[in-house]
């Protein structure tokens, strides 16, 4: 594996989809690199187009348009076998931990399906063994191989939806929200797991999520979505030093803290109505909520390069384009 080549890369993606008004432009235009054993947090509000993203890279949502490549290999077109091949090394955890399981499944049925389906071991004792152990690896215990999901809280259902996700041995993992469904104390339990496992077996994530402190704690890069575009792109550490998209800062100055010195900052407030996905007008989608939106912003917005790695759509950020 050539170590330049991006692990996981989306080249102009789109995916639209036909309603009775018009073509609603979930995702347009995006693009980024993923290196193997990185994370790409995508962050943005409900209906940004976040989760769609995900799934259409994995190929369970068709795209509109744009290429999807994997270890440089393009897999926008693959079909039959070479899809189901590719789809081995690419799989996804759900948000909801107890809607993406069979309720009728025991523990171990449903680590081991996927294993049985494919036939990734010689025999049925073999998957179940794999399966006892990827219980052992996320934090399960062994004597609920025989439980169903109903039994379980949250937290044990989401690790079943990981060691799932595991028992492929898949190199990339599409991280839907999974712990916005999980109370505090439990989501840091899994983000530690997943943070741990992405160490030990060098996994590559995209997590997808609407917190901004979540994603900062496990990802390298961060990439802002609103209205199914990219508006912002930079290093962890960089967006949240200097943010550059009024979106983003309105963001960031959504963060709960606990620095009283903090509290007396006063905050962004994001005012107006989200405009419709629907067959948007060229021109800054943020622009009919945004104080500082000017005749400039009516204009098709491209990424701009404020500093290497740091990308941001918005006519006010000197840069290059």
């Amino acid at each position: 594996m050539n170590n330049n080549i991006p692990l996981v890369e989306a080249v102009s993606l789109k995916k639209y989809f036909k309603t009775p008004v018009g073509l609603l432009h979930a995702v347009d235009n995006i693009s980024f690199r993923i290196h193997s054993g990185e994370t790409l947090g995508v962050v943005g509000e409900s209906g940004c187009g976040k989760s769609t993203l995900g799934r259409t890279i994995l190929r369970l949502t068709e795209p509109t348009d744009g290429k999807i490549l994997f270890d440089g290999l393009n897999v926008t077109n693959l079909k039959g076998r070479k899809l189901k091949e590719m789809r081995h090394n690419m799989q996804i955890i759900f948000q909801d931990p107890y809607s993406s399981i069979d309720p009728r499944k025991t523990v171990l049925d449903i680590i081991s399906e996927f294993m049985l389906v494919n036939k990734t071991y010689p025999s049925r004792k073999d998957c179940f063994d794999r399966a006892a152990e990827l219980m052992e690896i996320v934090g399960l215990a062994s004597r609920l191989s025989s439980a169903y999901p109903h039994e379980l809280d949250g937290g044990r259902r989401q690790r079943i939806g990981v060691a799932r996700a595991l028992s492929l041995n898949p190199r990339f993992i599409v991280c839907d929200e999974p712990v916005s469904a999980l109370d505090v104390s439990i989501q840091a339990q899994i983000l530690n797991l997943l943070m741990d496992l992405q160490e030990k077996y060098g996994l590559t994530y995209m997590f997808v999520s609407h917190d901004l402190s979540v994603v900062k704690h496990i990802s390298q890069n961060i990439m802002v979505m609103y209205l199914g575009e990219c508006v912002e792109m930079a290093p962890a550490e960089e967006l949240f030093e200097h943010p550059a998209h009024p979106y983003t800062k309105a963001l960031l100055s959504a963060i709960p803290s606990l620095d009283y010195t903090r509290r007396n900052l006063s905050k962004k407030l994001i005012r107006g109505e989200v405009s419709s996905p629907v067959d948007p007008k060229p021109g800054c989608r943020f622009a009919l909520r945004c104080e500082y939106a000017c005749d400039d912003c009516l204009r098709p917005q491209s990424l701009r390069t404020l500093q290497p790695g740091h990308l941001v759509a918005c006519c006010r950020c000197a840069g290059t384009s």
